[in-house]
């Protein structure tokens, strides 16, 4: 497990079940809402993948989260999603420090190629990529929901 101390008490670290409340929370007020954006979904991100989802917190006891990046690796393809930083923290370097971390873990676990997905009128977003050495593409990205897996006695899986 690697911490990354910046400026103002900021911790860079892999999230704990004990960030679940708190990163849900961040999310809520920082990002745009997403259909996993549930505690069974960051508990199993987190218990399935430990070290993925990567926190920025910025008081002593590490509860307070002012930034997430989610680094997915699936042996083919790293993955970045859900990078995130509070809004009166942006400009601190934080983003650059969080997509660092997330880079790095894919890296050891043999990624070559990243991925992740911006949205089309994210004109901040898109600057800040670039300039972390990102490229866009032509591509498209389709989406489907799933309905939840339910067992046979009638509950989710």
């Amino acid at each position: 497990t690697r911490c990354i101390y910046l400026p103002a008490m900021v911790t860079i670290r892999p999230a704990t079940i004990d960030d679940v409340g708190a990163v849900l929370e961040f999310w809520r007020g920082a990002t745009m809402p997403s259909s996993t954006d549930d505690a069974k979904s960051v508990r199993a991100l987190i218990e399935q993948a430990p070290g993925a989802l990567v926190v920025a917190v910025d008081d002593p006891d590490g509860d307070s989260v002012i930034g997430t990046v989610i680094a997915g690796w699936d042996g083919w393809r790293g993955t970045m999603y859900r990078l995130a930083v509070a809004p009166q923290r942006r400009r601190e370097g934080i983003g650059r420090e969080l997509v660092q971390a997330a880079e790095a873990r894919l890296r050891q676990r043999g990624a070559r190629r990243l991925h992740l997905i911006v949205d089309e009128g994210g004109a901040t977003a898109h600057a800040f990529w670039t300039t972390a050495g990102y490229t866009p593409t032509e591509q498209t990205r389709f989406v489907k929901m799933l309905a939840p897996a339910v067992d046979g006695a009638g509950g989710e899986q």
